[in-house]
């Protein structure tokens, strides 16, 4: 077998392989053999059909076969040869193959760039320093009382949490349109799930009152024809009620699930989930800024098949995010919003393999399970989500990654320079924002 290489990019490479004709032509023959043994032809008995019969009826789709399985087998053999690292498939660019003549092809197809990581002590990034205090504690049970808040009528006007209960109607220079009417709405004033001038124009409003205000559409609004336009509303008030939190006593607590120990218990169990999401969110800023600085530190360049490869991923997942499996689609989505994220995927996968292959680090098992346990958790039976994971090859590929990542960011974690920067519970979390 002959082999010749030609760069033709920084990562694409062109393979010239030449096989001999007595190879083909030996694999030919013994691909005729076998088939008449197995082969089933009017006036032969199974097994007893002459090759040269089986050569004239069968010849051409076996040769066929026989080329095909070549190129395979011998395209392995030159990049092992030749000690090249294929992206993905070739693409067979030339390919001859005249009946006892040497079979040659052609293939392309890009290669893994060479990559040399930089000194990870170099890598700089800031981690904001949070701790849970008495008063976040105090602010997430008062969220959870919101979770459960009820509404009590009253007979004064209508403020800020108040929730009303209208009818409505819209109209555009004295036109109703679509959408903009409804009887019986129930809305909370303050909440933000009305533009803001339709609350603002409900406040100081009593139960019987009709009044009418202007509403200004933004801009950026989902409905073109309302976008950047002001309507005028009349609404009417049939009933204001204003907001009742419950008192936080040994039911509340059973409600979400404490039920000994009562009030400190709930704060025990409310400051240990805290601390957790926070320790969980500073770890994925961490992860975050130390991916975007080994990004920066290390340029490499990128393989364009493998780039590809990710925004179709990206894509497939956007889909199934908005309910629509790839099969409904017409049309993909364009791949320009997607394409940064692709780059990044394929980078860090290239820099992250080569720290995990200069460390020699396996995957580890406790990894292995703290991902699975976390894919499984969004589903309605845990365990069994979990049992299929580790019967499916290629999600528990997939699990394998992403505890390789894990066990990266450790290591960074550990040789970085880390400033810590004063934060508090909010800032980090976006609480009560």
């Amino acid at each position: 077998m002959r082999v010749t290489v030609e760069a033709t990019g920084a990562l694409e490479r062109r393979v010239e392989v030449a096989l001999p004709a007595e190879r083909v032509e030996q694999l030919f023959k013994d691909r005729l053999t076998q088939f008449s043994r197995t082969a089933r032809l009017k006036g032969f008995r199974p097994g007893k059909v002459p090759v040269s019969v089986v050569e004239r009826q069968f010849g051409a789709q076996l040769r066929e076969e026989v080329v095909g399985d070549l190129v395979r087998s011998s395209f392995a053999e030159a990049v092992s040869q030749e000690k090249l690292a294929p992206v993905g498939g070739p693409r067979i660019e030339t390919l001859t193959a005249p009946s006892g003549e040497e079979l040659r092809y052609r293939a392309v197809f890009e290669v893994y760039p060479s990559v040399t990581i930089a000194p990870l002590a170099d890598l700089a990034v800031e981690r904001p320093e949070a701790a849970v205090n008495p008063g976040d504690v105090d602010a997430m049970i008062e969220n959870l009382r919101r979770q459960r808040v009820t509404y009590a009528p009253v007979s004064r006007p209508v403020k800020a949490t108040d929730r009303v209960r209208i009818d409505f109607e819209g109209t555009l220079d004295g036109v109703a349109f679509d959408g903009g009417s409804a009887k019986g709405a129930e809305v909370v004033v303050g909440a933000g799930r009305m533009l803001p001038d339709f609350e603002k124009g409900l406040e100081g409003a009593a139960a019987g009152e009709t009044r009418t205000f202007p509403v200004a559409f933004p801009v950026d609004y989902g409905q073109p024809s309302l976008a950047g336009r002001t309507a005028q509303f009349t609404a009417t008030v049939h009933e204001v009620a204003e907001e009742v939190l419950p008192v936080v006593d040994d039911e509340f607590c059973l409600a979400f699930g404490v039920a000994d120990g009562g009030v400190e218990s709930l704060r025990r169990e409310v400051e240990e989930n805290m601390r957790r999401e926070l320790a969980n969110t500073v770890r994925g800023r961490m992860k975050t800024q130390l991916f975007d600085a080994l990004l920066a530190a290390n340029p490499v360049d990128l393989p364009a098949s493998a780039v590809d490869g990710q925004v179709q991923q990206l894509q497939i997942e956007w889909l199934r995010r908005m309910g629509v499996t790839p099969e409904q689609m017409t049309q993909a989505p364009p791949r320009e919003p997607f394409e940064a994220a692709a780059r990044r995927r394929v980078g860090l996968s290239l820099l992250i393999g080569e720290i995990a292959r200069s460390e020699q680090m396996l995957p580890d098992p406790v990894k292995i399970e703290e991902q699975i346990e976390a894919a499984a958790l969004g589903f309605p039976d845990p365990e069994e989500a979990a049992r299929q994971i580790r019967d499916n090859a290629q999600l528990m590929d997939q699990v394998r990654s992403a505890a390789i990542e894990e066990q990266v960011l450790d290591k960074l974690l550990t040789v970085a320079k880390i400033t810590g920067v004063p934060a508090t519970f909010k800032e980090v979390m976006n609480f009560g924002a």
